[in-house]
């Protein structure tokens, strides 16, 4: 029903590691960079401040970054942080393709590019032209904010829905690096709607074997974007759609990244790692399970560990439904019990939990 989408690559040039989408890899997990970088250029400071928070990401399991390149001046900033960064980046260019010319001379990973907003044809195929020849990747993005003008009217006559319409309108850019025997392509058809999102990429999917690049785009806050691409991935990425992803959250990347990892791993597309089950809390709460994940979550899920880690806020969520875990946590009236495998091994102070914990955690 659906066509199994080919393979493409981004880096394994220039000391950036090769990433492949699509073709049957695995499914990859990508944010966007959330601040300016048209004063990076130059600026050594805030270039290995980015770094290390790239490699936060990429130890959380992010494998592709997406920075903004409204201007000159950050292209050269984005330019200057792939030089030094091992992980693929992609260029987000709207309008000027001048600035995606800038990017590909600076050989970042890909260029991400909306055809309909650049301009002529001529400017589309120079941007195609320099990352052939750079080896470079391409996403050509649509969303339902840009639809052509014919494609639109035919929405608001009733004669298509707009998840068609993201789909007419994908096929159509598609077709200029058809024409031009460009391969290197992905393809994303984002609306703020589940419905319109998982039906315009099944429709995609049904005529074209292009690696898709699933998201919801402007999918709202922490609760609600959650919701939203949950519901989303999970129905296309069961359908076997979508071969990299993004969760679009007015959040921080780092929940952008977990969240895209919690729903691979629970769609079977990504294995291995740390498991962290906790409970919500109630009135029997004798441990702050909120807290204690909220300092360890980053470090956690960073581990090269295949292990599940349970935190449980009193003694009935603790062993007992905490049993399968490789370490647990729970705790009462001033005190905490360390337990493997449902067997309490430690019993201690609260006061004193995380330095045990932290103990046991090197043990495993």
């Amino acid at each position: 029903m659906y066509k199994k989408s080919r393979k493409i690559v981004l880096g394994g040039h220039d000391g950036i590691a090769r990433v492949e989408v699509g073709g049957g890899a695995p499914v990859t997990i990508q944010t966007m960079w959330k601040e300016p970088i048209s004063d990076v250029a130059g600026n050594n400071e805030k270039i290995e401040e980015i770094l290390r928070k790239i490699n936060t990401l990429k130890s959380l399991g992010c494998d592709i970054i997406r920075f903004a390149v409204p201007d000159m001046e950050s292209a050269a900033g984005l330019c200057a942080i792939q030089k030094r960064c091992g992980m693929p980046l992609v260029a987000d260019i709207h309008f000027d393709y001048r600035l995606a010319l800038a990017c590909i001379d600076g050989n970042v990973a890909a260029i991400r590019i909306n055809p309909g907003n650049i301009g002529s044809r001529e400017r589309v195929e120079a941007v195609v032209n320099g990352c052939r020849e750079k080896g470079l990747a391409i996403r050509i993005g649509v969303n339902t904010g840009s639809l052509p003008k014919d494609l639109e009217a035919e929405v608001e006559g009733g004669k298509i829905s707009r998840a068609e319409a993201l789909s007419k309108t994908a096929m159509r850019e598609v077709e200029i690096f058809d024409e031009l025997d460009f391969l290197n392509v992905a393809v994303s058809m984002k609306a703020s709607s589940v419905r319109e999102t998982v039906e315009a990429n099944e429709s995609f999917a049904r005529i074209s074997d292009i690696p898709l690049h699933i998201g919801v785009t402007e999918a709202g806050p922490l609760i609600g974007g959650l919701v939203k691409s949950t519901l989303a991935f999970s129905t296309l990425l069961n359908e076997g759609i979508g071969d990299t992803i993004r969760v679009s959250l007015s959040s921080t990347p780092e929940n952008e990244v977990i969240a895209g990892r919690e729903i691979l791993h629970e769609c079977g597309k990504r294995e291995g790692g740390v498991t962290i089950v906790s409970c919500p809390r109630c009135g029997r709460i004798g441990f702050d399970v909120h807290g204690f994940v909220a300092r360890w979550q980053n470090e956690l899920l960073s581990m090269k560990k295949d292990v599940t880690i349970a935190v449980m806020g009193c003694v009935v969520n603790g062993p007992g439904e905490g049993k399968h875990a490789d370490l647990g946590i729970a705790g009462g009236d001033g005190r905490v019990v360390f337990f493997k495998k449902g067997k309490i091994v430690r019993t201690i102070d609260a006061s004193d939990a995380d330095n045990v914990f932290r103990e046991l955690l090197d043990e495993l």
